[in-house]
């Protein structure tokens, strides 16, 4: 899950059950690690600095927040890192800037985020509610466990309850970010400015501190999985001997 505000590698990551498979599959391989996240956030701080130092001059910041974004990845391409994630955000720059050029206002360079908290935040909640919680669609392919998990109660449960805190930072950041969307304007400079700070602050921060409280609810639930799956592994392991 990410979204244009929101975070990279072209390793895979092994993950287990055992393994804390919702904080460290989702930051690394979905939200791209903590300095993915932060790459990502770069161009939108860039935007908004650059249109409150140059006066509001909304092409200005809008190349400036361009140019961010290709530095980033050219720097991840001399250092032969995967731009995966890069190339992501530098997609969504570019298309937050189109809607801002288009339209000549800057306030619009914040739609396509708010269009995809709306859209992540959607597909989350309908996840849950028809009984498939992302979350568990996810780590089971990460862990190549397929839907397995669907037979499990306690793991069903762990991973609804996952999936709600994500339910609830798409929710939350789409609380905030559309009042503040709907009375930016030429006239109230402020709400632009307060538009970007919180989708700056919504970004990396919210997630990490999701993709914590995720891991809290999961690993207690992933490890008692890990150890059942083992002891029955060892069980027909033993009874297979015994034949």
């Amino acid at each position: 899950m990410s979204s244009s505000e929101d975070a990279p590698q072209s390793a895979p990551v092994s993950v287990t059950a055992g393994d804390i498979p919702a904080e460290r599959a989702m930051l690394e391989r979905a939200l791209g690690g903590r300095r993915g996240m932060i790459d990502s956030s770069v161009p939108t701080l860039v935007f908004l600095v650059a249109y409150a130092v140059t006066g509001n001059k909304l092409t200005t910041a809008i190349w400036a927040a361009v140019i961010a974004g290709a530095v980033i990845a050219g720097v991840r391409l001399v250092r032969r890192e995967s731009i995966q994630q890069v190339v992501t955000g530098f997609a969504g720059v570019a298309i937050s800037a189109f809607f801002a050029s288009r339209t000549g206002e800057a306030k619009n360079y914040y739609v396509p985020g708010i269009l995809t908290n709306a859209a992540y935040g959607v597909a989350l909640l309908v996840s849950v509610l028809v009984g498939w919680p992302l979350i568990g669609v996810v780590v089971g392919l990460l862990t190549r466990e397929g839907t397995a998990w669907r037979s499990n109660p306690p793991l069903r449960r762990a991973y609804a309850a996952a999936t709600w805190i994500w339910v609830g930072v798409f929710a939350f950041r789409s609380a905030v970010q559309v009042p503040l969307y709907v009375m930016s304007n030429s006239d109230n400079p402020q709400a632009l400015n307060t538009l970007g700070v919180a989708k700056i602050v919504m970004g990396a921060p919210l997630y990490l501190l999701a993709a914590y409280l995720t891991y809290r609810v999961l690993q207690p639930v992933l490890s008692k999985h890990r150890l059942e799956t083992a002891d029955e592994a060892r069980t027909q392991e033993a009874e297979s001997g015994s034949e």
